[in-house]
């Protein structure tokens, strides 16, 4: 029976369990494989950033408040976080890395910076 490489099609010779007919097949199909999830990744990884960088040029000391339509037009993206935690309060706080909004009346946030790491 004759098997065809799944990358290029030529016709594979070897071992009867072999998939590819060469070391070059195989990593390209691989690659091909994981490039969707890599570049989830990669993309998530960056807004993140985008979204850490955004809040750290608006809170320049422990705290700040700024408007929703400010945070969108820099590009925040409030569906990205790496934590939440609800204070004792009630409060619910997203945070960004060490970075963290909560949300406040009249479309303001609170942006905080989170000093716990820095002891």
């Amino acid at each position: 029976m004759e098997r065809n490489c799944p990358e290029c099609g030529n016709v594979i010779y070897g071992r009867a369990d072999k998939k590819f007919c060469s070391d070059s097949c195989r990593n390209s199909y691989n690659n091909k494989q994981k490039s969707e999830i890599n570049n989830l990744v990669k993309n998530t990884n960056n807004q993140l950033k985008k979204n850490r960088k955004i809040l750290e040029s608006i809170c320049k000391g422990d705290k700040a408040k700024a408007k929703r339509d400010t945070l969108l037009k820099k590009g925040l993206d409030f569906n990205l976080v790496t934590s939440v935690r609800t204070t004792k309060k009630g409060s619910t706080y997203y945070f960004v890395y060490d970075y963290g909004y909560l949300e406040l009346d009249n479309d303001f946030f609170l942006i905080v910076k989170d000093n716990r790491g820095e002891e």
